[in-house]
């Protein structure tokens, strides 16, 4: 049987033309919103250092952050399944990409490093193993090529 499939719809709507289009390298700005139905609009542009605006996401950054929220969403409802009470949920994600002149810029890994606060006499051996099981679950880590790593730390209210 097979599973469930599920679609999504994006516009990308490059706003980076300053008049003379691609006329040259340094002619256009890198600038896009990123639209979809029913949803504010999201500003991107390029990494600062491919002459992106620092002031606007980028695609690395919403790669990590994608791959940060899908773990923090699955941890959460595994915990609510699981009699574990979640009370707070920080994630600061580091993602590192390197360049290559023949394959162009990849991602070699993403680490997550979530601190979770658990209240009650919740079992921490248990909301810690939950993210093993939430990173198998990961529509996005299940996604990409490179490893996903997650350091926890879980403090109990």
């Amino acid at each position: 049987m097979a599973g469930k499939t599920h679609h999504y719809e994006i516009t990308v709507e490059w706003t980076g033309n300053r008049g003379q289009g691609t006329s040259s390298y340094t002619s256009y700005g890198r600038d896009h919103e990123v639209r979809a139905l029913g949803k504010p609009p999201i500003s991107g542009s390029a990494d600062p250092a491919f002459r992106g605006d620092s002031e606007r996401w980028n695609p690395e950054d919403l790669l990590v952050a994608s791959l940060s929220a899908c773990h923090k969403l699955w941890y959460l409802h595994l915990c609510a399944v699981s009699g574990i009470v979640v009370s707070a949920y920080e994630d600061t994600a580091t993602g590192r990409m390197v360049e290559d002149p023949q394959k162009g810029g990849y991602f070699t890994e993403v680490t997550l490093r979530p601190k979770v606060t658990i209240t009650g006499s919740c079992d921490m051996d248990q909301a810690r193993s939950l993210h093993h099981q939430a990173h198998e679950k990961c529509f996005i880590a299940n996604s990409v090529t490179f490893p996903v790593l997650c350091y926890p730390e879980i403090v109990q209210a």
